[in-house]
C-alpha cells in the first residue's frame, strides 16, 4: 500500500468516526468519546486535508458539515422579535428597577417577585427555531425584527443539538449567545497573521460566526449558552423550568445563574461575579437580572426595544490613567459640538485608547482639565471611553481647553439653548459633518440597516461627492465605474452594497421615522408617533398641530417642538418626498381587532385598584387602543379611577362614555 492509499483509507477511516459521534452527540444525545477525543478526529482530518488537498474525499466531514463557501449571507425574519437590554450602573438603580416593576404591577411591595440572575456574556446574539423537534434555521440578532441566516455555520456548535427529544414543543425560539472562551481566543489568535488577528474574543466569534466559507466557522471552538425564549407553542410558568428542560435538551443553561429573593440577594450576587470576572474563561461585561414568572414578564412587557422586566447590571468600568496631548471638535448630525481629547496611547482592557469624549465645556470647567493634565479614563460600559477626573495638573505647560469660536467644520455661528450644556453648529443643513452624520444615521442597524455601509464607506463617499444626502444612496449605481475603481472596493463590494440598499428598501413605518433623524424622536418616540398616525401623509398634516400632538400620550415637548420645527422645512419636506419614490413603506393598517377598545381613544384619570395606570395603558395599547393625555372630542372613552378630578366633569360636559375599573377590565377582556 503507497503512502496516498494509506492517507485515503485513514481520511475514511476519520470520516466514518466523527460521522458517527456527530450522530451519537446531535441526535442521539449520547456521546461515546469526550469533546477533547472528537476535537482530536477533527482536527488530524483537517490536517491531512489541508497537506492533501488532491486526496479530500467526496464524504468529507467539512463538506458534510456545510464546507461549501456562501455567496452571501440571506436574511432570516424572526418569529417574533429579540429585544435588548436597558442597562444599569450602580445600586440605585437595581432598586429603581424593581421600584418600577412593583409600581407598574400594582404590587404593595416586592415580596412576591422572584429574579433570575446570570452573568451577561459578551458574544454574539443567536435565535435557534426549532420545529417538531428538529433545528430549522439559526439566525443573528440583526435589526431585532431580521438577521443573517447563520443555520449552516453552527452546525458544530456542541451545545446546539439538530434534534430535541423528550418532551419538547412543536415550535420554539431558543435565544443564547455564541462566544469564544479567553483560552480558545489566544490559541486561536497565535495562529492568524497580525493583520487578520482579532481584537476581542467577541469580535473573533463574530467573525468565526459570520464566514461565507462555513469551514471556518466548523473549524473555530464556538460555544453556545442559552438565556431566553422567543416564541413558543408551549408555556413554561418561570425561566427556572425552562432551563431545566433546556439541560434535558442538552442546551445547557449558564452554571452561574442563580435564583434571587430580593435586591439584597442580587447586590450580593453581582459583587460576587464581579470578583470571579477574571477568572472566568470567557468575557462578561455585566449581570443580567429578569423576573423569573413569564406570566409578569408578559404583565411588564416592553417599551421600544427593551423589556420591562430585565436590565443589565454592567460592572464597574476599567479605568487607566493617561495624559490629554490635544483637543479637536467633533460635530454631530443634530449639530452638537463634542470636545474629544487625543490622548497618549493607554491599553484599557486589553484594548488601545487614543482618544476620549470630554462631553461639553460645563463638564471641563468642573472636572479642571486642561491639555497635557494628567487624566484617568474609563470605557462606559466596557464601550466609549471618556475622560472622569483630573489626576494630575501639568502647571507648566498645560493649555487651557477653550470652546470654537464657530462651527469647526463650516464656520457657522454656534448657538447654546436654555438649559443645555452643549454647543451646537447653527447651520443644520449646510454643515458638511451635520449630513454626514445624518446619512451615517439613515444607513445604520436601527434604521435602513444596510450592510457594509458603514461611517467609513459614507465618509469616503460623500468626500468624492458621489452622495451629498440620505436619498443619494439610491442613486450610487450611477457611479459604478468610478466606485469599483476606488482602493479598497472592487465590482464585488461595489455590487455586495447595492443588493444591501436594495434589500433595506422595505422598512416599517416606525423605522422610516427613526431613520429620518428627527431630534428627541427615539425609538420609542418613533413608536408611538408610527401608532398614533398609522400613514405618512397623516403624520405630516397632523406635524403643526401642536394641540393633536400635546394630547398623544408619551410625547414630551422637546419632542413635540422638534417634531413641528423639522415638518415645517420644505428640505426636509423635499427629502421625505424623494425617499418615498424609493422606499417600500409597511404603514400600520386600522385592523379590526376583536377587542371592544380597537381603533378606540382612550383617557385615564384617577388611582386604580387592580391594575397600575401605566399597565391599564400597555393593556389597552396591546388590544389596539389610542391612549390620549386630555380630554376633546376625539376621545371615545374615559376610564376613570378613585379620586377621577376635573376630567369626569370634561368628559360629561362632551358626552363622553365613562367607565369605571370593573367596566374597563370586562371590556378589555381580562
Amino acid at each position: 500500500m503507497d503512502n496516498n492509499e494509506k492517507i485515503v483509507k485513514r481520511l475514511r477511516e476519520l470520516s466514518e468516526l466523527i460521522k458517527k459521534h456527530n450522530f451519537n452527540y446531535h441526535t442521539l444525545d449520547k456521546p461515546k468519546i469526550s469533546d477533547r477525543e472528537f476535537d482530536k478526529l477533527v482536527q488530524e482530518n483537517d490536517i491531512l486535508e489541508k497537506k492533501y488537498p488532491n486526496l479530500v474525499l467526496r464524504n468529507s466531514p467539512n463538506k458534510m458539515y456545510g464546507g461549501k463557501i456562501k455567496e452571501n449571507f440571506q436574511k432570516i425574519k424572526h418569529d417574533s422579535q429579540m429585544y435588548s437590554l436597558a442597562n444599569a450602573f450602580n445600586n440605585n438603580d437595581i432598586k429603581e428597577f424593581i421600584k418600577r416593576s412593583v409600581k407598574f404591577l400594582n404590587l404593595d411591595n416586592d415580596d412576591d417577585l422572584q429574579y433570575i440572575c446570570e452573568p451577561k456574556i459578551d458574544g454574539l446574539s443567536l435565535n435557534l427555531v426549532y420545529k417538531n423537534g428538529n433545528l430549522v434555521s439559526a439566525g443573528t440578532r440583526g435589526d431585532g425584527f431580521t438577521g443573517e441566516d447563520v443555520t449552516e455555520n453552527i452546525l458544530n456548535i456542541k451545545n446546539i443539538p439538530s434534534k430535541l427529544t423528550k418532551n419538547f414543543p412543536d415550535f420554539i425560539e431558543i435565544r443564547g449567545e455564541v462566544f469564544l472562551n479567553k483560552s480558545d481566543f489566544e490559541k486561536l489568535n497565535a495562529k492568524l497573521e497580525n493583520k487578520s488577528k482579532f481584537a476581542n474574543p467577541r469580535n473573533a466569534a463574530a467573525g468565526s460566526l459570520r464566514q461565507l466559507d462555513i469551514s471556518i466557522s466548523h473549524s473555530r471552538p464556538l460555544k453556545f449558552i442559552p438565556h431566553g425564549i422567543g416564541k413558543c407553542s408551549k408555556n413554561f410558568d418561570k425561566i427556572e423550568n425552562y432551563y431545566n428542560q433546556l439541560k434535558i435538551w442538552n442546551i445547557t443553561p449558564n452554571n452561574l445563574s442563580k435564583k434571587c429573593d430580593s435586591v439584597d440577594e442580587i447586590i450580593k450576587f453581582y459583587n460576587q461575579i464581579d470578583q470571579k470576572r477574571s477568572g472566568i474563561d470567557y468575557d462578561i461585561d455585566g449581570l443580567v437580572v429578569k423576573i423569573n414568572s413569564f406570566k409578569l414578564q408578559e404583565r411588564l412587557g416592553y417599551v421600544g426595544k427593551n423589556p420591562r422586566w430585565a436590565i443589565a447590571i454592567k460592572f464597574s468600568a476599567e479605568k487607566a490613567n493617561t495624559i490629554i496631548k490635544s483637543v479637536d471638535f467633533q460635530v454631530g448630525r443634530t449639530g452638537a459640538i463634542t470636545p474629544v481629547a487625543r490622548l497618549q496611547p493607554v491599553n484599557l482592557g486589553g484594548v488601545i485608547i487614543s482618544n476620549a469624549s470630554l462631553h461639553n465645556f460645563d463638564e471641563i470647567n468642573k472636572k479642571n482639565i486642561n491639555v497635557l493634565d494628567l487624566v484617568e479614563i474609563e470605557r462606559a460600559g466596557d464601550v466609549i471611553p471618556y475622560v472622569t477626573r483630573l489626576v494630575k495638573k501639568n502647571n507648566k505647560l498645560n493649555t487651557k481647553i477653550k470652546p470654537p469660536r464657530n462651527c469647526p467644520i463650516c464656520k457657522s455661528n454656534i448657538l447654546k439653548e436654555k438649559d443645555e450644556a452643549i454647543l451646537r453648529c447653527s447651520n443644520t443643513y449646510g454643515c458638511s459633518s451635520q449630513k454626514i452624520g445624518r446619512i451615517i444615521h439613515f444607513v445604520s442597524k436601527k434604521s435602513l440597516n444596510i450592510d457594509g455601509f458603514g461611517e467609513k464607506q459614507v465618509k469616503e463617499l460623500f468626500k468624492l461627492k458621489y452622495i451629498n444626502k440620505v436619498e443619494d444612496i439610491f442613486n450610487l449605481e450611477n457611479f459604478r465605474s468610478e466606485i469599483i475603481e476606488l482602493d479598497g472596493w472592487g465590482e464585488l463590494s461595489f455590487s455586495n452594497l447595492i443588493n444591501s440598499i436594495n434589500n433595506s428598501k422595505k422598512i416599517s413605518f416606525d423605522k422610516f421615522i427613526y431613520s429620518l433623524g428627527i431630534r428627541f424622536i427615539g425609538e420609542v418616540n418613533a413608536e408611538i408617533l408610527a401608532n398614533e398616525f398609522k400613514q405618512l401623509d397623516v403624520l405630516i398634516s397632523a406635524s403643526n398641530k401642536v394641540s393633536m400632538l400635546e394630547n398623544i400620550d408619551g410625547l414630551g415637548p422637546k419632542a413635540i417642538h422638534s417634531i413641528i420645527d423639522f415638518f415645517s422645512k420644505d428640505i426636509n419636506k423635499e427629502t421625505i418626498k424623494n425617499l418615498k419614490n424609493h422606499l417600500s413603506i409597511s404603514f400600520i393598517e386600522n385592523k379590526s381587532l376583536d377587542n371592544f377598545f380597537s381603533n378606540k381613544h382612550l383617557v385615564f384619570t384617577g388611582t386604580l385598584s387592580e391594575l397600575s395606570r401605566d399597565e391599564a395603558k400597555y393593556l389597552a395599547k396591546t388590544k389596539g387602543a389610542k391612549i390620549l393625555s386630555s380630554i376633546s372630542k376625539k376621545t371615545d372613552f374615559l376610564i376613570a379611577g378613585e379620586k377621577a378630578g376635573s376630567k369626569i366633569d370634561k368628559a360629561s360636559q362632551l358626552g363622553i362614555k365613562i367607565l369605571n375599573e370593573k367596566e374597563f377590565l370586562k371590556k378589555i377582556n381580562l
